[in-house]
């Protein structure tokens, strides 16, 4: 989802809308260089980011402190609305300027940061998955270890053996981005902004049972 969010929402904007290194060097380059204007976008960008990764805190420790179901259910399904909202309004909102960037920027950029809490959470800090440095690093370290020749151990050492599990989850990873990224380009370039509709519906048919679940709950109670 997130590689093909990525890769779709650059065709749009011209912009890899989850790439915050990037942005704040961005700043950094267009301060010295005096690019008052394009250092603001840079600035936008990264609020709506901070905004959307802050709002998926609220809603899932609302959601635990609650005991729903529904604690990861929410976020991706305003993920999906906004991704709708993105594919049906993307070209008009181009021309909205908000937060020093255009308005369809700010959406992408809240998404990812949106989507990149949720996993942060879910995982407990150790996966995020809509930029790939850490990961990468990650799989360098247990490629490291795997390619390590344990010689002359002694009792006071351990061997270095790599954890081969999390070295074969953090290769899927990347894998998945990297065909989610082929599947957004190609949908962008054929069908544009209708290639939301499909994303959208994937994030939906993910989350929509523990939400109708806890709202199941909640109607029960209501008419006791």
């Amino acid at each position: 989802m997130a590689g093909a969010t990525n890769a779709g929402a650059y065709l749009a904007v011209k912009l890899y809308t989850s790439h915050m290194t990037g942005m704040v060097s961005s700043i950094a380059d267009n301060v010295v260089l005096g690019n008052v204007d394009l250092a603001l976008s840079a600035f936008g960008g990264i609020i709506s980011f901070l905004c959307g990764a802050a709002i998926t805190a609220i809603m899932v420790n609302y959601a635990r402190r609650q005991r729903l179901n529904s604690e990861y259910a929410f976020p991706l399904l305003l993920e999906a609305a906004l991704l709708l909202c993105f594919g049906l309004l993307g070209a008009q909102l181009f021309t909205i300027k908000g937060m020093f960037v255009p308005t369809t920027v700010m959406l992408l950029c809240f998404m990812m940061g949106l989507q990149n809490a949720v996993i942060t959470k879910l995982s407990n800090a150790v996966i995020r998955t809509t930029h790939l440095t850490g990961i990468i690093t990650d799989m360098g370290i247990e490629l490291g270890k795997l390619l390590y020749f344990n010689r002359n151990t002694s009792e006071k050492q351990q061997d270095v053996v790599a954890n081969r599990d999390r070295l074969m989850v953090l290769s899927c990873l990347t894998l998945s981005f990297f065909c989610g990224g082929i599947c957004g380009a190609l949908g962008f370039k054929y069908i544009g902004y209708l290639l939301t509709i499909p994303l959208a519906l994937l994030l939906v048919l993910l989350a929509i049972v523990p939400a109708i679940d806890d709202i199941r709950v909640y109607l029960r109670k209501v008419i006791k």
